[in-house]
């Protein structure tokens, strides 16, 4: 195997720099108590204050990069030209300088000479070049190959291209410069004001998420203009606008768009990571999702564009989350890419096994794991998350992995420093925060743990609605038990048994618990339905990656309708139809139940992956949203759109406390009551009846005027006769206003009508209404 070149010994402190020396004119006061703020910030005299961790180097350049010969390819080192400025420090592990007449636009780095001990952790290595971890922009594209790792490295395959290059953990330091082959800071000026900040603040009662990526929103949306399809401009483009606002969303929540890279792996099989959960950037904005306009305006147009997207979407009443990867950088493992944290400070920002040799603990399945117990990496998150609000607007975030962010010298820790900043922060704790409540080190699993105000995924309810409708009769068919009722209906009500208890109990209600079916990871909705096995084929890992544990039901024949057939040809005929009542049922569980609803982009409209459930490295119409809609699509849509009409006008439907199960103070009637179907009150031993599947769930209206809501559900093979709740006097007899049996959300009118009694078919949902009293 090839091997790249070994380093040259290293300069010792005070021996001069291998380039020439900008010695900066003014330097910032050298005095112990002052930590100049990390990062690069224009000056009002025209120059530069830069500042970066580095407390095990022994000396920091800076490096001015210029573009000298912009007609040669971006990777040829005689395209640039590098200016060297020797930092002031350590102040407390920070090293600084001022630095007149720069201007924003330049291009920048770190380059930091210190020990080569990989035994002890210690990786300095001045040959490579090292982003700004505080970087507002970037400029050019990382090329993968032995210069950008830091140690001396082998190629691991002999496919054509760049092929796959990994580091010898414990090696020697590689020598070959790494400027010309890795992603350059840029110095970003002072911004103009943004517009009047106008939060919508939508409450947490009202609130319905939509999980979406940037580029494939809109890159298939032809009423949009093809510069803006893909777009950060694009993503707040009027047709998605009036999209999500006929649906009744009011939050988009985005994929990451930080700066990111691909894992050397993807990059030698020609494949990009498109979710970007592998972070360079944690400040800078994904360059590749601006118009080419911005992009090649630069950093700032970049920047501002999204905070232009924020903008507009605000204007329409639409908060934006952003999914942010805190949890592990795109550096990879031991053997991996050498491009900021690793070369700046290997000991402080990333875990640690504590052994010796040193080696990188991996708590996130990615190969490394950054450090909440350090100070440094809590305030590297902090500074981040603070900057997205306040320069950029955004609402909220989603943490990935989040249990990560809280973890101490014992594992997760509730009462972790960095969430108690969360809790406290005057910026960040009245903004919406999502835990995704997992990671996977031990103890991983911590659904329900996180502190208020911070929601969390719910993984239990995704897993409860998908194997009470789809697993379940999955092994019905083959003469096995059908379960799932009680938790089911642990679900529906908001999942007081992972996110009540506290101090003081049931405080957190269930708005805390983000409910899911369907997420950017695993099967859309309609390949639930469709598929029993993921097909992951195209990843190019051997259908290896991705769950096997989807909890999903073809129902009966493995994938979709070829092309040319449709649901009135055989065998489709007998499958098609089941499918489509199956979404039904898993988007009204999803969107009437306790609990804040989260819809995953495009299942509205039928989208399919082909049976993909991982498929981060597919961007192309694999992932892309289809806009393009046949009947089916339009009857699914309609019913969305219905769903959530439902949520928002009856406040039955939009609990901010846990029930009771009780009468209030106050109040006559409880606020939950379960029926079955015979019309009687669940009793214990109802509810542990062998092979139960029918359940009715009354949710009076809160207030005078408010309608009560019935929920009925059967989840078994039978059509089902049920006895609706008596109705007090004074109280308006039931009417039903929504079955999953149906195509589009129109009542029949031999259905219209009140009624005290009513028929499920196999496999349904029926919601009714009691218009409350005036």
């Amino acid at each position: 195997m090839a091997q790249s070149e070994r380093v040259e010994p290293q300069r010792a402190p005070g021996e001069p720099a291998p380039r020439q020396v900008v010695r900066p004119l003014i330097r910032p006061t050298a005095r112990r108590s002052h930590v100049p703020p990390l990062g690069v910030y224009v000056t009002p005299d025209g120059g530069i204050d830069a500042a970066v961790l580095a407390s095990h180097a022994t000396a920091v350049d800076l490096c001015l990069i210029d573009v000298t010969d912009p007609a040669l390819d971006e990777h040829d080192p005689a395209r640039y030209t590098e200016r060297r400025v020797e930092m002031v420090g350590p102040v407390y592990g920070v090293w600084h300088t001022h630095v007149p007449d720069v201007a924003p636009g330049q291009r920048y780095g770190f380059r930091v000479h210190g020990p080569w001990d990989p035994h002890a952790g210690l990786r300095h290595n001045p040959a490579k070049l090292l982003a700004d971890p505080y970087a507002r922009g970037f400029a050019g594209r990382l090329r993968y190959g032995p210069e950008v790792i830091g140690s001396v490295s082998a190629r691991q395959d002999d496919r054509p291209g760049p092929g796959l290059w990994l580091g010898d953990p414990y090696g020697a330091a590689d020598g070959t410069d790494s400027l010309p082959y890795v992603p350059h800071s840029v110095v970003v000026g002072p911004l103009t004001p943004p517009p009047p900040l106008t939060r919508p603040r939508v409450p947490w009662a009202d609130t319905v998420i939509y999980e979406a990526h940037v580029r494939g929103l809109t890159m298939l949306r032809e009423d949009i203009p093809a510069e803006l399809r893909g777009t950060y401009a694009g993503a707040a483009h009027p047709a998605v606008v009036e999209h999500l606002l006929s649906l009744g969303v009011t939050t988009l929540e985005l994929l990451p768009i930080h700066k990111s890279v691909a894992e050397p792996r993807l990059a030698a099989h020609g494949l990009p990571n498109y979710w970007g959960y592998n972070t360079l950037g944690f400040f800078a904005p994904n360059a590749a999702y601006a118009t080419r306009a911005a992009q090649e305006q630069g950093a700032e147009a970049v920047l501002d564009e999204v905070r232009g997207m924020v903008h507009l979407l605000h204007e329409a009443g639409i908060e934006v989350l952003l999914d942010v990867v805190y949890n592990h950088t795109g550096e990879g493992g031991d053997d991996g890419l050498h491009l900021a944290w690793r070369g700046l400070d290997n000991p402080v920002y990333y875990l640690h096994d504590g052994a010796s040799p040193a080696a990188l603990a991996d708590v996130t399945g990615t190969g490394n794991s950054l450090d909440f117990r350090r100070p440094r990496v809590i305030q590297m998150a902090l500074d981040s998350l603070r900057y997205w609000a306040q320069t950029v607007g955004v609402d909220g975030y989603r943490f990935d992995l989040a249990v990560t962010l809280g973890r101490g010298n014992v594992g997760f820790d509730p009462d972790h420093p960095f969430l108690v900043a969360l809790q406290t922060d005057p910026v960040l704790s009245g903004l919406k925060l999502v835990a995704e409540p997992w990671d996977v080190g031990p103890g991983g699993w911590q659904t329900g743990s996180f502190p208020p105000p911070m929601a969390e995924w719910n993984d239990r309810f995704r897993d409860a609605v998908r194997g009470f409708w789809l697993d379940a009769p999955k092994q019905g068919v083959r003469g096995q038990e059908m379960l799932g009722l009680r938790d089911l209906a642990t679900r529906l009500a908001g999942s007081a048994d992972l996110f009540g208890p506290g101090d003081p109990p049931l405080v957190r209600g269930p708005v805390a618990s983000v409910n899911y079916v369907t997420a950017h990871d695993g099967f859309t909705l309609a390949d639930l339905v469709a598929y029993d096995h993921k097909h992951n084929e195209a990843n190019g890992e051997g259908n290896r990656d991705g769950s096997d544990n989807n909890l999903s039901w073809n129902h009966g024949i493995e994938g979709h309708t070829p092309s040319g057939d449709d649901a009135t040809t055989d065998p489709w005929q007998a499958i098609v139809p089941p499918r489509r009542k199956s979404q039904r049922n898993l988007l009204a569980t999803l969107l009437l139940a306790a609990g804040t609803p989260m819809l995953t982009a495009g299942d509205e409209l039928g989208r399919s992956q082909g049976g993909n459930n991982n498929a981060y490295v597919q961007d192309n119409e694999t992932s892309w949203i289809r806009w393009a809609l046949d009947d089916a699509a339009t009857d699914l849509l309609e019913t969305t759109r219905y769903l959530l009409r439902l949520r928002r006008e009856h406040a039955a439907l939009r609990a901010d406390s846990f029930y009771l199960g009780s009468p209030r103070p106050h109040e006559s009637d409880p606020d939950l009551l379960w029926f079955a179907e015979t019309g009687a009150l669940m009793e214990p031993a109802t509810w542990n009846e062998p092979g139960r599947r029918v359940l009715q769930m009354l949710r009076p209206g809160p207030g005078a005027g408010d309608a009560d809501v019935l929920l009925v559900l059967n989840g078994g093979f039978g059509d089902v006769a049920v006895t609706l709740p008596a109705r007090a006097d004074g109280d308006a007899p039931w009417e039903l206003v929504w079955d999953s049996g149906w195509d589009a959300p129109r009542v029949p009118e031999d259905e219209a009508g009140p009624r005290t009694a009513s028929t499920l078919d196999p496999l349904s949902i029926q919601v009714l209404l009691s218009p409350g009293r005036t």
